[in-house]
């Protein structure tokens, strides 16, 4: 075997910029040949100079990402030691208020996207016996408002990562999942309500802006950090494990989830997202109407 087919080998998906970006920078300090990929090269330049293989992909393409795998396959003798389902879409809207667009898109990218890069070089991790790993998040967990459908997409992805783990087990492939917390990354959906929305009000407005700040006010972990603590869990990663929280409050959420009164944490998540304000304006004007 050639000195580059015996290197390990990743190829990180969404790496434009935040966890992608840097997770490739970390795979790479670790002398791993990686591939990234994003559907703009403009941004990946920075990686190209430190000898990562940058590749223009959209996820959501199956042909891109059929000609993406005969890239890879060709230059690392048909195996693949690390993918990083990484890529992924924000959708911040009420629940009632998400088109089938804006649903379709977040899981064609979150949810399709990272199955489709995982059937697709499956026979190349197989053969490597490796690592398949993907960004899970809190929003798969807790229940955040204005966050239905990223949520449903994440969640979707968790239990895709159990059954992926059991099925893999057999080929001594391993499976991580990163149930993500805050990271200072630039995923934060900024659109507005819709026109038409119930939620289109004083009140309501002002709880969107409370739940897009989010992240950006509760400490977020930078991603160089996140990175560098993701890539020993790649590494050092137990096959007996499939979940791994990293990110701020990462660790205590799912606790509390667990834990605590369903009740109770409706309780505070209306509260820390400004949606008292909002039920109380919308029961005066019930009111008004009776």
């Amino acid at each position: 075997m050639s000195e580059q087919h015996s290197q390990l080998t990743a190829l990180v998906t969404g790496a434009s910029s935040g966890i992608g970006y840097w997770t490739a920078k970390e795979l790479a300090s670790r002398n791993i040949k990686v591939f990234a990929c994003a559907r703009r090269l403009e941004p990946m330049k920075p990686l190209e100079e430190l000898g990562i293989t940058i590749i223009k992909c959209d996820v959501t393409d199956a042909q891109e990402v059929q000609h993406m795998k005969s890239t890879i396959s060709d230059a690392t003798g048909g195996k693949l030691n690390i993918l990083f389902n990484n890529a992924g879409s924000s959708c911040t809207f009420p629940a009632v208020d998400v088109t089938d667009e804006a649903a379709l898109k977040c899981f064609q990218v979150n949810v399709l996207a990272p199955i489709r890069l995982s059937r697709e070089f499956s026979p190349l991790v197989i053969k490597a016996k490796g690592l398949i790993a993907f960004t899970g998040s809190l929003a798969g967990i807790v229940p955040f408002p204005f966050a239905s459908v990223y949520s449903a997409s994440k969640a979707a992805i968790h239990q895709y990562c159990q059954v992926l783990h059991l099925e893999m087990k057999m080929f001594d492939v391993k499976v991580l999942n990163l149930i993500t917390g805050g990271v200072k990354t630039n995923i934060a959906d900024t659109r507005p309500l819709p026109e038409n929305s119930i939620f289109n009000t004083e009140e309501g407005r002002a709880s969107l802006i409370a739940r897009q700040k989010m992240s950006a006010n509760a400490k977020p972990q930078a991603p160089e950090v996140y990175a560098k603590n993701v890539v020993n869990d790649m590494l050092k990663f137990s096959p007996r494990i499939i979940d791994v929280h990293r990110g701020s409050n990462a660790s205590i959420l799912p606790w509390v989830i667990r834990w605590i009164p369903r009740w109770i944490v409706e309780m505070a998540l209306l509260k820390k997202f400004k949606l008292y304000p909002v039920w109380s304006s919308f029961r005066e004007k019930r009111e008004k109407k009776d």
